[in-house]
């Protein structure tokens, strides 16, 4: 006996905390079940092409679920990944996210992203996949995340580069070779070099 449509949404919700229209098209379901759904109060809309059902938990991940739902190709980094690691004191508003350079950027209503265009070199360095919420999502790994601070001093600021790199070598969040790789793939070798040597001392 043929699964109904509403039932199959349902299976798919059950997977994944976030459901995209794309979700729905694969498996087959006209897009009028979601709009039925959603105003039945089954589902709600979180964004363009994003639902997910009313009352399902959140995590305090849900905002780089969002993020990574809504560009597949992007990897979360800079201050979300540093947050994300729990390392410094950071909080930002919005879900820093990156793209390879060359890439259109994303145009979507939630969550608020900062997006950044990294070259081939840096953006394929120091992946990580994190299971969150029922979804894969690509998290740059510490060491790459303290590089690409380093990378970006001027637009983040210098200190948080630096509290980041103190705290993460105090709590040995990283070693010392990973952090050399990415350096060398962000092209900040020298310039944290002075840095990594004061806090090894």
């Amino acid at each position: 006996m043929p699964i109904d449509p509403h039932s199959r949404i349902m299976a798919l919700a059950d997977r994944k905390s976030v459901l995209t229209a794309g979700d729905i098209a694969r498996g087959g379901i006209h897009s009028q079940q979601l709009t039925r759904m959603v105003q039945s109060g089954v589902l709600e809309r979180l964004a363009r092409g994003q639902y997910r059902l009313v009352n399902s938990p959140i995590s305090e991940n849900h905002g780089l679920v969002m993020a990574s739902r809504a560009v597949p190709r992007g990897v979360i980094c800079l201050l979300s990944a540093l947050s994300f690691h729990g390392i410094g004191t950071q909080l930002p508003a919005d879900i820093w996210i990156a793209i390879p350079r060359g890439t259109r950027t994303p145009t979507i209503d939630q969550p608020p992203l900062h997006i950044v265009h990294f070259s081939a070199a840096a953006f394929t360095a120091g992946i990580q996949h994190h299971r969150l919420e029922g979804i894969t999502v690509p998290v740059y790994s510490v060491a790459k995340t303290l590089a690409d601070l380093f990378k970006f001093r001027n637009q983040i600021g210098i200190d948080v580069a630096i509290e980041a790199l103190r705290e993460a070598w105090r709590d040995r969040r990283f070693r010392m070779d990973a952090l050399d790789d990415a350096a060398i793939a962000c092209r900040v070798e020298r310039v944290m070099r002075p840095y990594i040597e004061a806090i090894v001392s």
